[in-house]
């Protein structure tokens, strides 16, 4: 990506950041407005989101769950050290041009930015969750920041493959401070972003986000 670039993207980026977590409403009347945070990281517009490497192509998902660049879609994360084993959606960007989140819901699921390389191919693939979903509880990346170095993560594909990857560093990073380039930018092997919210809230919900880098340690057959 050109310093221009990025520097657009970093701007669209922190516009994003100005809503909060969000993700929409939790049930009527129940759900206190603070409450209704998740794992909203910022995404770039179309026009201004990293451009990919010549031989990963931006990843558009079909029907039948395969991407644009032949690659398939994540449809299961395992995350054995905090519990998590849940069902993946595919997220696009919202019409204001902020990434799309899971919806709140009782039966709350991760979301796979699909704009970002699927899991397994070169560059960082992107996955979101929420941290609370108001009435309803915990979220499914509730304990994201107790990750450590070195636990799996395993990302099960469509195709009935898997990608395997191993905790690198977790960050707490206020929504300000919000490290786009870290996240998006352009890296020569498989890797994952797990993001969701943290730290204090106030009125308008969470002031952080918790952001997991993750390594490629192998893709099973």
């Amino acid at each position: 990506m050109t310093p221009l670039s990025r520097r657009a993207f970093a701007t669209a980026a922190l516009a994003a950041l100005v809503a909060g977590c969000g993700g929409g409403q939790g049930p009527p009347d129940r759900t206190p407005a603070a409450d209704r945070s998740g794992g909203t990281p910022p995404a770039p517009k179309p026009d201004t989101k990293p451009a990919p490497k010549p031989d990963t192509p931006p990843a558009t998902t079909a029907a039948n769950g395969a991407t644009g660049d032949g690659s398939s879609a994540p449809v299961r994360l395992r995350i054995p050290a905090i519990g998590v084993d849940t069902p993946v959606m595919r997220l696009g960007l919202a019409p204001d041009g902020t990434m799309e989140v899971p919806p709140i819901t009782a039966h709350d699921r991760a979301g796979w930015y699909r704009h970002s390389p699927a899991p397994g191919r070169i560059g960082p693939s992107v996955i979101i969750g929420h941290v609370t979903v108001g009435a309803y509880g915990d979220g499914v990346f509730r304990r994201l920041a107790r990750l450590r170095r070195g636990d799996r993560i395993t990302a099960r594909l469509e195709n009935g493959t898997a990608a395997v990857f191993a905790v690198s560093a977790v960050r707490k990073v206020a929504k300000a401070d919000f490290p786009a380039d870290d996240v998006y930018g352009d890296v020569d092997r498989p890797e994952l972003r797990l993001i969701t919210c943290g730290g204090p809230r106030d009125a308008d919900g969470y002031l952080d986000n918790v952001i997991v880098f993750a390594r490629s340690v192998n893709a099973s057959p």
